[in-house]
């Protein structure tokens, strides 16, 4: 991770290229200081690909299902009316 720590005068000065340079992936991670003391960290945003794979299977391990249960029988014994094909 490459990593800048500059102070507030010098991110002043230089702040359009900076951004320039986060949003390229040349600095991951951008702290600014002031009088030594870190008052603001930048990141870029993620990417689209990183998006999507923090929505795929972010939900893995939430449900657990009991191995009693079998989750292909039949619910009911009594016929669906959409099997008789009429409606109410």
């Amino acid at each position: 991770m490459t990593s800048l720590e500059i102070t507030a005068t010098e991110f002043k000065a230089t702040c359009l290229e900076l951004l320039d340079r986060l949003a390229d992936h040349r600095i991951d991670r951008l702290v600014v200081t002031k009088r030594g003391r870190p008052v603001a960290v930048l990141t870029p945003p993620p990417s689209e690909e990183d998006k999507v794979a923090g929505l795929f299977g972010f939900m893995r391990g939430a449900a657990v299902i009991p191995a009693s249960l079998d989750l292909v029988a039949a619910v009911s014994e009594e016929a669906f009316e959409a099997e008789d094909g009429w409606a109410k």
